[in-house]
């Protein structure tokens, strides 16, 4: 990631790619087209990113029938980093740090620049560093979107977060507790300590006790790790409960079909990039309502290491990319 923002006009850029699906070890160093900045968008010089379970997803095929063809691909949708290009008339200048959660479906964060739509990039203060930063976008605005539109959350609400210790269980966590809710956390035995150190309520531990046998009733239940489903919970929510799922398959949208009229209902949401939100998170952060977890930082050149912690199960927190100096 050399590359700086001065040297935007050339017309190549140093970027991790894959050209076709599989493992961790398709990912390899590359050379590709500088992208075009459209009118309402803005060219970032990336100094961060991070990965997240959706990329090796994408990566090794599962979503193909989802997503359009060609290789090669640059995976990533998380980006910090500085201002290169941007309309003179629009928000940004050249220079502003800035994050943001690339709307593009195929991603492209991991390379010396990436395109994305002014309306998904937020400026970040000065105080927040690249690293942490990127780790914010995508699994940040899952957590909040899950629990402000489609959990509909309120305050007294009596919260569930099942996967409390990974990357978007750990945001999850903070903005329940922001909202003034009782929250109780489910992961590991040895992620106790963390997750009451976001601001857990209680713990369950998974490999100890299944809390859809709990005695305790729930208004929200958030799966941020997509390893249950609707009917599994559905007797210890309360009436009007909501359940909210990460995981996109056949399933889990038609549950959302099924149970949409129903006193208790279930859905599967797909975070949609939106800078208001991203102002939000930010927003929090600074008034010290979230803790960024960073579990490993990996240079851009090592992201089929990255990849491969991500699939093997991330302990807590994200795993964030950074530039190392070096090229990729």
């Amino acid at each position: 990631m050399s590359a700086s923002a001065t040297e935007k006009k050339c017309e190549t850029m140093n970027a991790v790619v894959y050209d076709d699906y599989g493992s961790p070890n398709v990912l390899h160093s590359g050379v590709v087209p500088l992208p075009d900045r459209l009118p309402g968008q803005v060219l970032i010089d990336v100094r961060a990113s991070s990965v997240n379970p959706i990329d090796y997803r994408i990566r090794s095929g599962e979503m193909k029938g989802l997503l359009p063809g060609g290789f090669p691909r640059v995976p990533g949708y998380d980006v910090a980093g500085i201002i290169a290009d941007c309309a003179s008339d629009g928000p940004f200048e050249v220079g502003d740090r800035v994050i943001a959660f690339l709307d593009t479906m195929r991603g492209g964060a991991s390379a010396d620049f990436a395109v994305a739509a002014v309306d998904v990039t937020a400026a970040i203060p000065d105080s927040l560093s690249f690293n942490e930063a990127a780790a914010i976008p995508l699994a940040g605005t899952t957590a909040l979107q899950s629990l402000r539109y489609h959990g509909n959350i309120a305050e007294g609400k009596r919260v569930l977060i099942n996967g409390a210790s990974g990357g978007v269980g750990m945001f999850a966590v903070q903005i329940a507790k922001a909202f003034n809710c009782h929250v109780d956390a489910v992961a590991s035995g040895d992620n106790e300590e963390f997750c009451r150190s976001l601001g857990a309520d209680h713990f369950y531990n998974y490999e100890t006790t299944d809390f859809t046998e709990s005695e305790e009733r729930w208004d929200l239940i958030f799966d941020a790790a997509g390893k249950s489903g609707f009917w599994d919970v559905k007797k210890v929510l309360n009436d009007g409960g909501r359940y909210v799922s990460t995981e996109p398959d056949a399933k889990g949208m038609l549950m959302t079909l099924v149970t949409w009229p129903m006193s208790k209902s279930g859905t599967v949401m797909l975070a949609k990039p939106n800078a208001d939100d991203l102002r939000t998170l930010i927003e929090m952060r600074e008034k010290g309502q979230l803790q960024i977890t960073i579990d490993a930082i990996y240079p851009f050149s090592q992201l089929s290491q990255a990849h491969q912690h991500v699939e093997n199960g991330v302990e807590r927190g994200k795993v964030v990319l950074t530039a190392d100096g070096s090229g990729l």
